[in-house]
């Protein structure tokens, strides 16, 4: 029996196949008498416990899957919501091994690894009607808030009062949810992703908030008229890296750390928010970086270059913009880190008598341990606490701190 492909999907839910009795009204084959035909097909759960093998090869019209899913499968990244850990991940890994049982797939497992997301969550708000709960979509209502944020008192806009159903996870039956396309229309899409990537990790709840919408739309427009002003002086000049010193130098180092630590973040840590927290505060950096000089130019050309190539895959749309203005037609590359970059002659470390910080100390970033120690206890702030002491141990971690214990 074919499905009939003229149906009608109602708000309510349910099989549109129910509501035409055309289909489930016929007569049994068998004894000619009235009949009913099955209106409930397979359940959702039944396909997308298989269709990732099916991605693989979506235009096969005579099988399940062909070997494209051998080549791509097992997937490499599942990211899903916490009520997928019981019902869709169990019912696809019984569907893998069952098709690998028959032959069809040769991979045990379907996936490699898994990031559950957190949920979205947001305010909710209701009135009595007829002795019952009508949720009122928060777009609808205008709040007072306390000192500290919290939500006091709520109205719908034409003043009619309702409840505070507190922070509920965003859902059809709350009418909580907040319509993307109405925030797009207002700060554009690169906007709602970048506060929706900066809110909070993927694996943590997201609280909504309009002022942290309002934020990110700050930071952008930040960022155009940064690199706005830099195209304005004109021409930037070839860079010389193995040329620069003192500030330039740190500069330059942080943009290539900042490289290696975002790549960090979102290739093994897939933790987007601290990507773009490290790209904010090299945006911090460049924006009180001296411009006049022609080199400083050109190290903030870099600069720039480099925070528009780390947020081009987050907020593709004005980065992309902003990459073409700077001169770059082509495809852009994610950046790769300058292991001279990242070179130092001084590194500074943290100076500790019995575990308690008492100072800092700038020390030959290749110094030896017994270097470090030496410099350590000829230290004022180290001397300060522990005369009359009787040196116990000197615990050096090389790059990072000297730790003298003394009693």
């Amino acid at each position: 029996m074919v499905l009939p492909e003229e149906v009608q999907f109602t708000e309510g839910g349910g099989s549109p196949l129910k509501q035409m009795p055309e289909f489930y009204r016929t007569t049994c084959p068998r004894c000619g008498a009235g009949a009913e035909r099955e209106t409930d097909t397979f359940d959702t759960f039944f396909e997308s416990s298989w269709y990732h093998a099916r991605f693989c090869c979506p235009d096969n019209d005579r099988a399940m899957v062909d070997g494209r899913a051998d080549y791509w499968l097992p997937v490499d990244q599942y990211v899903g919501g916490i009520e997928h850990a019981v019902l869709h991940l169990l019912y696809a890994r019984f569907f893998h091994k069952l098709m690998r049982d028959e032959g069809l797939v040769h991979s045990d497992e379907p996936f490699t690894r898994l990031l559950t997301q957190g949920m979205v969550v947001a305010e909710s708000y209701y009135r009595i009607e007829e002795g019952r709960q009508v949720w009122i979509n928060p777009a609808e209502v205008e709040v007072e808030r306390d000192g500290k944020g919290r939500v006091v008192a709520a109205r719908t806009r034409d003043g009619r009062p309702v409840e505070i159903g507190g922070v509920q996870k965003m859902s059809k039956s709350k009418n909580n949810g907040i319509d993307p396309q109405a925030l797009i229309d207002r700060h554009g899409a690169d906007t709602v992703r970048l506060f929706t990537m900066f809110a909070a990790p993927p694996d943590a709840t997201l609280e909504w908030s309009d002022a942290g919408v309002e934020g990110a739309s700050r930071f952008l427009r930040r960022l155009w008229r940064l690199v706005a002003a830099h195209l304005e002086r004109g021409p930037v000049p070839e860079p010389d890296p193995e040329g620069l010193e003192g500030d330039r130098a740190a500069l330059r180092r942080q943009i290539h750390e900042t490289i290696v630590r975002v790549n960090d973040d979102i290739g093994r840590r897939y933790t987007f928010n601290t990507a773009i927290a490290r790209v904010m505060e090299l945006v911090n950096t460049l924006s009180r970086a001296p411009a006049e000089d022609g080199q400083d130019r050109a190290l903030l050309q870099e600069g720039l270059e480099t925070v528009l190539l780390l947020l081009a895959p987050i907020v593709p749309h004005i980065t992309t913009e902003l990459l073409a203005r700077l001169g770059h037609a082509d495809e852009p590359r994610w950046p790769q880190a300058d292991p001279a970059a990242l070179k130092q002659e001084t590194v500074e470390i943290v100076l500790q008598v019995n575990g308690k910080l008492r100072g800092h100390l700038e020390v030959p970033a290749d110094a030896p341990r017994e270097e470090l120690e030496r410099l350590a206890l000829a230290a004022p702030a180290v001397q300060r606490f522990t005369e009359g002491l009787t040196l116990r141990k000197v615990v050096v971690v090389p790059g990072r701190l000297v730790n003298v214990v003394a009693s």
